[in-house]
């Protein structure tokens, strides 16, 4: 089993997380909606992920939607004292299984109620907002009205920490001049690395970034560059890309999402995969 504390940990408000968490959006059905066809190998994924040293898991009530949080609940309630579930709002799904914004007041108490009577707890560790856009990048505009909502309910006792999903850095300044941020979650990999400035100034802050679509989302990442230094490493492409986020910057958070235990268990073997220097180098060349 790979030992996933070798990647290092990093505060996640005032929670000590290590850095190879999971992502359980992959958890429900086909695009992201509906059941899965095998809820026992999803509970499995979620157990082995924990027996694995994971204690890191973002979550979001509209995956499925209510699926995924309710799969989390009938795995791993009650929980682990060190167990930090990370939760987004801010969307709803429709019945085509679109994606459709739901950021007033309104709709965002609603989706932290969902989230808390589905994950079983009485408080929500962490909850991003999911500021909108398309999903590959975030779109200028003012979050204060969604984000001051969050923070009243913070300030009511039902969440712990405020993050922040698909912004831009001005919307992140926003944020922090309504509440504390403790992480910023937005899309990030080795080919795709617009936010290197938002990264480097929350890292001087001490606050976590934690990019989605690490592997490419629903894209894999492909590249020739990446194959040859896999095979020189001897490890899969997607694992010398995942040990590339984590040689990145300390801040960095990682949260691959699978549904197979055997491909969870390649993922975190990236957290015992060291990329020398001149491989990095050719990496990084890609951007």
């Amino acid at each position: 089993m790979s030992r996933v504390d070798k990647a290092g940990s990093f505060l996640l408000g005032d929670r000590k997380v290590n850095r190879m968490g999971y992502g359980a959006m992959q958890l429900a059905g086909p695009h992201v909606f509906g059941p899965p066809k095998a809820p026992a190998a999803a509970i499995a994924v979620l157990r082995e992920a924990l027996a694995a040293g994971v204690n890191h898991i973002d979550t979001a009530d509209f995956y499925g939607p209510h699926v995924t949080n309710r799969l989390i609940r009938e795995a791993l309630h009650p929980y682990a004292s060190d167990l930090v579930i990370v939760t987004k709002v801010g969307a709803v799904r429709g019945a085509d299984a679109s994606w459709n914004p739901a950021l007033s007041p309104a709709e965002l108490i609603q989706a932290v109620h969902d989230n808390l009577r589905n994950l079983g707890v009485d408080v929500l560790d962490v909850v991003n907002l999911r500021a909108w856009g398309n999903m590959q990048a975030p779109m200028e505009g003012s979050i204060e009205e969604a984000f001051s909502a969050l923070a009243d309910l913070q300030r009511q006792g039902l969440i712990r920490h405020l993050g922040l999903s698909n912004v831009t850095a001005a919307q992140v300044k926003q944020a922090q001049d309504i509440a504390n941020v403790v992480c910023v979650q937005n899309h990030y990999n080795l080919t795709h690395r617009g936010d290197e400035s938002l990264i480097a100034d929350l890292g001087r802050q001490g606050i976590a970034y934690v990019p989605f679509f690490p592997l490419g989302g629903f894209t894999p990442l492909q590249s020739q560059t990446l194959s040859s230094v896999a095979a020189r490493l001897e490890a899969s492409p997607l694992c010398v890309a995942l040990a590339w986020l984590l040689q990145r910057a300390p801040n960095l958070l990682l949260i691959p999402g699978t549904s197979s235990v055997a491909h969870l268990r390649e993922n975190l073997t990236a957290s015992e995969l060291r990329i020398p220097a001149p491989m990095l180098a050719e990496l990084d060349a890609l951007a």
